[in-house]
């Protein structure tokens, strides 16, 4: 049988998940999972006190954070590996924090969701794409934070599908533009399953998106399956990881079942 991992699981602390931190452990108890990683947004030191509580932690809960995983770990221990990261995105003068912030909590590691565009403080949402530039100023933010070597994988990589009309040839161009960044800088794909963009909220035609993942699979990119839980259910529900594991089954061992991560 397969390794079932999932590394992208959120906690009520972003202010748009709901659950306790052990009720999302329980659930992958339940359903038989190997691996669980939290990765909860990111709280950044904003220079100026900038807040977006609705999006993300405030940076005095990361402490808290952190305790909380490493006590879940020692209570769980045997029964389910448990590993500790964020999800962040590339804001140039926060990566420095942000190196030596993974290092100093020993975290297991960082997933790249590449939301917005220089800072959340009134940067570009890049869910918000709906003109060929915006799908050009994505790739470039993508490239710069894929080099910085700091993450493990990019998450949702279809993310501009959100509200951009239709997979154009300006989108295919940025497909194979991000396999190419992902491939070189040894970043897998994430097949992202978490529900909210297929059911109707995205104006455009959403993600996971099947032609992004057509041009991956001809590109011969690595993908990985990432339930983005933002509530237990999501987790303790199987059909969604049952129905992503048969669509992907093609990529064979290029699907990666977990990642090598140094252990915290």
């Amino acid at each position: 049988m397969a390794m079932k991992a999932n590394y992208h699981t959120h906690t009520a602390r972003c202010g748009h998940a709901s659950g306790t931190d052990e009720q999302y452990v329980e659930a992958a108890i339940g359903q038989h999972f190997d691996v669980l990683g939290f990765s909860d947004h990111v709280p950044w030191p904003y220079a100026s006190g900038f807040t977006h509580r609705h999006v993300r932690m405030g940076i005095e809960q990361l402490d808290e954070y952190v305790s909380s995983m490493r006590a879940l770990k020692r209570r769980y221990a045997g029964k389910i590996e448990l590993l500790i990261g964020f999800e962040c995105e590339y804001f140039p003068q926060y990566m420095g924090w942000l190196a030596e912030m993974k290092e100093e909590k020993r975290l297991d590691y960082l997933i790249f969701g590449n939301h917005y565009e220089g800072t959340d403080e009134g940067g570009f949402y890049f869910g918000n794409a709906e003109r060929a530039e915006h799908l050009r100023r994505y790739v470039d933010s993508a490239a710069k934070g894929a080099a910085t070597g700091l993450f493990a994988y990019m998450a949702h990589p279809d993310l501009f599908m959100r509200r951009y009309p239709s997979f154009d040839e300006n989108c295919r161009a940025a497909a194979r533009d991000l396999c190419q960044i992902c491939k070189q800088n040894n970043l897998p794909m994430e097949v992202n399953l978490h529900d909210r963009y297929r059911l109707g909220e995205a104006n455009g035609e959403g993600y996971p998106n099947a032609d992004f993942f057509e041009i991956a699979y001809d590109a011969g990119a690595e993908i990985i399956l990432g339930l983005d839980a933002h509530e237990p259910q999501e987790i303790a529900d199987p059909r969604e990881y049952d129905r992503a594991m048969a669509e992907t089954a093609r990529f064979g061992g290029r699907r990666l079942e977990r990642l090598s991560l140094r252990k915290a």
